[in-house]
């Protein structure tokens, strides 16, 4: 499987009018998408889109791509993308590989990405390939830091409901845009981890074979847990400023605790301390994950526990359009406080089937909020009358079919 034809081209850009390093002015504008190709993703087999830092409405029948569009702008960031689909899924039917290519303005002003899929030198395997201004590199963490965006999509409906894992991962997302080096603490939490899980269930006895595993877990499981306990703080001293500013937002206000063993400890002891206890932890549990099969203590088992705050009542147990309500209003919250640490500079939101389960004075507010944190939000709809209160205020495209056209 490899990229499409001419797609080597395309993942090339044009050159770049914008390097690391540019102008403040250019670092403090919001976050956007100029233009957008894709070739043999999904249902597109060639599509290419400009548009302004506007919002942009995206409508057609269901099945039309408007979400597959949503997905490519998401692989422009570091990570999955919005459905954490296996790359090779992305690929048109029919075709050898995907390829995504884009002018996008973040942090470092205006920079050529792109992003596909590639053969590896045995043929046997596809790997992805990324580029930003036409260099190589050596997989999408590169892009961190150069475009924010943030997502809701009907699958997060059940986000309050679902296991706890979709909640956790909802906030490991969030926190990245704080903290560059989060994905990279993670990933190496995840590495060391699932090496002592095999350990165990190899049935290896030797405590020097762990001991260095669970120094890696111990430094960044703390390292994870700290963070997650610094972005919960700030994004709850926005969502408190949101509530107590004149211009109240018409979403609830959302009432957030991570609940976990290390999460609780960093709040009480120097994180050292706690460093030290997980390590000794880990080391006095290996039986008793022995006969679980798996490491039972640590980051991956928090929870985000959320509360509708006017109703002082768990999210979990809200209607549906509370919980959507609610979720509406934490994604607006984050990235207003974005924007505030960035001096102005506010993340794309990419917002799937956002009007589902809102009512019409809920969709007004959620317009008049995108339109004032002054980003580039996408949103799709099978109709365009929900999203009237946009007119003259965002872009319409209606996509039919992997086509796209001017919408009404």
């Amino acid at each position: 499987m490899g990229l499409p034809a001419g797609s080597a081209k395309q993942l090339q850009g044009e050159p770049s009018r914008g390097e690391p390093g540019a102008s403040a002015e250019a670092a403090s504008a919001s976050f956007w998408v100029e233009r957008i190709q894709v070739t043999d993703f999904r249902n597109y087999e060639a599509l290419r889109l400009e548009t302004g830092p506007q919002p942009v409405v995206l409508t057609g029948p269901n099945g039309s791509g408007k979400t597959n569009l949503l997905e490519a702008i998401s692989l422009l960031t570091a990570g999955q993308g919005l459905r954490r689909a296996p790359f090779q899924e992305l690929t048109r039917m029919g075709a050898r590989g995907w390829a995504v290519a884009a002018r996008v303005h973040g942090a470092y002003g205006p920079t050529d990405i792109g992003t596909g899929l590639k053969p590896n030198e045995s043929g046997t395997r596809a790997g992805r390939i990324v580029r930003i201004n036409g260099e190589e590199q050596t997989g999408s963490g590169a892009l961190a830091g150069i475009l924010d965006a943030h997502w809701l999509t009907p699958a997060m409906d059940g986000l309050f409901t679902g296991p706890a894992s979709e909640r956790r991962r909802f906030l490991d997302r969030l926190i990245p845009s704080f903290d560059p080096g989060y994905r990279a603490s993670l990933g190496r939490f995840e590495r060391a981890m699932q090496q002592r899980n095999r350990l165990l269930s190899d049935d290896v006895r030797e405590a020097a074979r762990f001991h260095g595993l669970e120094q890696v877990m111990a430094e960044t499981g703390v390292a994870i847990a700290a963070a997650r306990m610094h972005t919960i703080a700030e994004l709850s001293s926005a969502i408190e400023e949101r509530r107590q500013a004149p211009d109240r937002s018409a979403f609830p206000w959302a009432e957030l605790v991570v609940s976990g063993t290390l999460e609780a400890e960093i709040g009480a002891r120097p994180a050292v301390d706690v460093e030290d206890t997980y390590l000794a932890t880990l080391d006095a549990s290996r039986e008793r994950d022995r006969a679980a099969g798996r490491t039972l203590e640590g980051p991956h088992r928090s929870d985000l526990v959320v509360g509708h705050g006017p109703k002082q009542m768990p999210a979990s147990v809200c209607s549906t359009g509370e919980q959507k309500a609610l979720l509406v209003g934490l994604i607006l919250a984050h990235a207003e406080l974005l924007r505030r640490h960035r001096g102005g500079a506010a993340p794309i939101l990419l917002l799937d089937e956002v009007a589902a389960h809102l009512d019409p004075a809920k969709r007004a507010a959620l317009f008049d909020e995108i339109v004032a944190l002054g980003g580039q939000a996408w949103m799709t709809g099978t109709e365009v009358e929900p999203f009237s209160g946009l007119s003259g205020r965002a872009i319409f495209h209606r996509i039919e079919g992997g086509r796209i056209g001017p919408g009404a």
